[in-house]
């Protein structure tokens, strides 16, 4: 198996960043998408995947949800990364001179009002670094971009202004996926457990399913829905917990979880990062 990590976008975006300070003993593999960086990894082109799934100011990050599941990848890990977004422009370009900035959407919501403080029209790109290298070849000054300080490093631009996020907290969280199983032992510190599921199609299922949860004291951080197949008779569920399926309390949730669904699988059981202490 390669010794790559994959990621999308192109170099210099936050996920290459966040690959490299994880994995800075595996090249790099910059995909044009989720589909691609997932796809390099379950064909052996790359050892891990580094993928974004949500912003504290932006929210989750669009699509990622449907295509965990349907990736056939564990995740293994997470990774909460403080974003540094920089206003880039061509060598010599004025701040006050901008008209247009180009990025990633989520980029763009998580420095919405500054923008528009600025008065530049907001232009939405595959992605961040892309958005810089996009500027370097058009060549004009009016145009801007948001992306990291290693995308102006690559790309010869100027930083116009720093850490312009919105809001300070400003953190993506990512989770590294692999083609094989890598569950973190139980009683070795907190862990995060992820899993899908399909509910039993009567009514009060979800209601009934989630209540093992509660009454054996599991926090639940996430739960999203999605429709499988085109079929809109029953949902699949996306959740992630705090706790190891060997923990009395998650092993009794789980059980009872499984007798009101049709299926169940989990995902990966992964050491939870040191930022959820924060």
């Amino acid at each position: 198996m390669s010794e790559r990590i994959s990621f999308q976008g192109e170099p210099g975006a936050n996920s290459h960043i966040a690959a490299h300070e994880a994995y800075p003993n595996l090249e790099p593999l910059p995909c044009p998408s989720f589909e691609d960086a997932f796809a390099a990894v379950k064909e052996g082109q790359a050892r891990y995947a580094m993928i974004p799934v949500e912003n504290s100011v932006a929210g989750r990050v669009a699509d990622v949800h449907t295509l965990i599941p349907e990736s056939n990848l564990y995740i293994i890990a997470e990774r909460f990364v403080p974003i540094r977004h920089q206003l880039l422009g061509l060598k010599g370009a004025k701040l006050g001179g901008l008209t247009h900035v180009r990025s990633h959407p989520q980029a763009l919501g998580q420095c919405r009002k500054q923008l528009r403080d600025l008065g530049v029209v907001a232009v939405k790109t595959a992605d961040t670094a892309g958005a810089a290298r996009e500027i370097a070849e058009l060549g004009d000054p009016k145009i801007g971009a948001l992306a990291s300080s290693l995308a102006a490093e690559i790309y010869g631009l100027d930083v116009l202004k720093a850490d312009i996020a919105d809001a300070a907290h400003n953190t993506t969280r990512f989770l590294v996926f692999s083609r094989d199983e890598q569950r973190a032992p139980a009683g070795n510190g907190p862990c995060m457990t992820s899993f899908v599921f399909r509910v039993r199609n009567v009514p009060a299922a979800l209601y009934k399913a989630l209540g093992g949860f509660a009454t054996n004291g599991v926090n639940m951080t996430k739960i999203e829905s999605y429709i499988e197949g085109g079929g809109f008779s029953a949902a699949m569920f996306f959740c992630e917990v705090e706790g190891h399926p060997e923990e009395r309390g998650l092993k009794l949730a789980l059980e009872e979880l499984t007798f009101f669904s049709t299926s169940l699988t989990i995902l990966g059981v992964y050491a939870a990062d040191a930022f959820r202490k924060l």
